[in-house]
């Protein structure tokens, strides 16, 4: 699940935006945050007269209807529980959800579908004394109110969303440089692996590189074996990190990708331009050279060193690096992924992408839920912590292996739990409509926690291979 109590910054530093009825609302989605939520249902808290955006949790729309009830529940706890630590309990909710049609339907169908789910959570949300001023469902490049009874503004066959560029926020995302990263779906495939005929050839080589490698740092004597590894790991990573590091290189992103009428990224360009580039990026690693960076990073040390790589153009070429790597764990090695996983979402936080942070991080959490680097570092960004007091603990620790007689530092897992200032909150606001849906109505039951604290589906992973347990040294 992905949980957001820190708004955009750059948007609140320039102006205060008013947004008026479903229409904006349904617009405003993807620049709040940051991709088009794809097969996810979010809610926002509104705070004050003035209705002021506040935190918010994303998390994907269960395939059962039998889970949704206990998820509206564990949804509403989680969004209220998180603004009244920050000292804002929500006045209001506004809900989404976003699907688009399968084979055979139509946008209608999904919102007729949906229904039921959007009902749980209104009710959940009335439970806790907080109403629901709007329940919006986007899909087909229609949105749909389930709170709005007048044809004349929300008719049932849905309305087209706003043309890219053209509404309040839009211009306002523009002005204040903010960029819409394409759909969840487009973003977290750069995450996983492709497919095709290389992925045998990869697992073979990883399964030799673990069969090399785990008795040398489950056998070896402290401070030969694993030593050794963890200095052959890092130097191989320092090497292929600066092929990355070439501005020259053909296939490079671009920063901007071009969207089509409903604000999506187009299929055509974008899609093309992405997967050039990350087929160009793939071909700078070799398949035992990715092997050998996977297995070595699953040790504890060796991960928090690569974590020092976090700014300038080290943290370019290392984002791009450990989705290389995300994408060559393949099965039956998932559970693998957690590890550069992690490190692309600390990087990604660490230079501001925050979007792709909470990407990269709810996978990490989605292949192993146990992964404590991933949760902590999960739970600082979503709470709006300053990466910078992590940055300068990762420095300091750098520099005090020049010098022999410095204590030794504690470990990131432990830096990471430092608390940091709170950003300025955002200055977006919704006028309320008259009504107050779902005010007052109460359920009874406590709420049940979905599996899995990524997506809402099972976090079972991958098992590891050819009982290769202690490969996983730490987390």
């Amino acid at each position: 699940m992905n949980a957001n109590h820190r708004e955009s910054s750059d948007l609140s530093r320039t102006q205060q935006i008013t947004l008026r009825g479903p229409a904006e609302l349904a617009d405003a989605l993807p620049f709040m945050l940051g991709f088009h939520p794809t097969d996810s249902v979010v809610l926002v808290a509104l705070n004050g007269e003035r209705g002021r955006f506040g935190g918010r949790v994303r998390l994907g729309i269960p395939r059962s209807p039998l889970e949704w009830a206990s998820t509206a529940d564990h949804l509403a706890e989680c969004l209220v529980d998180g603004g009244a630590k920050g000292g804002a309990r929500p006045d209001g909710i506004v809900v989404f959800l976003c699907q688009d049609p399968a084979a055979g339907e139509t946008g209608r169908v999904v919102m007729e579908r949906l229904r039921p789910f959007a009902q749980h959570l209104r009710i959940a949300c009335g439970a806790l004394d907080i109403p629901v001023y709007e329940a919006l469902c986007i899909s087909d490049g229609l949105y749909f109110s389930y709170c709005c009874p007048d044809a004349r503004c929300c008719p049932p066959d849905g309305t087209p969303l706003a043309l890219s560029g053209t509404s309040v926020m839009a211009a306002a995302a523009a002005y204040a440089g903010v960029q819409v990263r394409g759909s969840l779906r487009d973003m977290e495939s750069r995450f996983k692996p492709s497919g095709g005929p290389r992925e045998e050839e990869q697992r073979a080589a990883l399964d030799a590189t673990a069969a090399s490698i785990v008795p040398r740092i489950i056998e070896g004597a402290p401070g030969e074996g694993r030593e050794e590894v963890r200095e052959t790991t890092l130097k191989l990573a320092r090497d292929v990190l600066r092929r990355f590091a070439n501005p020259k290189r053909p296939g490079k992103e671009s920063p901007v990708e071009p969207t089509d009428r409903t604000g999506r990224v187009s299929g055509a360009r974008a899609g093309a331009a992405t997967a050039e580039g990350d087929a160009a990026d793939d071909a700078l690693v070799g398949t035992d050279e990715a092997a050998a960076l996977i297995i070595g990073l699953q040790d504890r040390v060796t991960r928090d060193r690569a974590a020092e790589w976090m700014e300038g153009w080290e943290g370019t070429a290392a984002l791009r690096l450990w989705r290389v790597l995300a994408r060559r764990c393949v099965s039956p090695y998932q559970e693998h992924a957690a590890a550069p996983l992690t490190l692309a979402g600390w990087v990604a936080w660490s230079t501001g992408d925050e979007p792709t942070a909470r990407v990269a991080l709810g996978l990490a959490l989605h292949a192993d839920p146990e992964y404590v680097f991933a949760q902590l570092l999960h739970q600082a960004c979503n709470e709006g912590l300053d990466p910078e007091s992590l940055r300068s603990c990762l420095r300091s620790e750098r520099d005090a292996r020049t010098a022999p007689s410095a204590p030794s530092a504690p470990s990131v897992s432990r830096r990471v739990r430092m608390r940091a200032t709170r950003p300025q909150g955002t200055r977006l606001t919704l006028r309320k409509p008259g009504r107050q849906t779902g005010e007052g109505e109460r359920r009874s039951g406590a709420g049940v926690r979905p599996s899995g604290p990524a997506t809402g589906k099972p976090g079972s992973g991958a098992p590891r291979h050819g009982g290769q347990r202690g490969s996983r040294s730490g987390r």
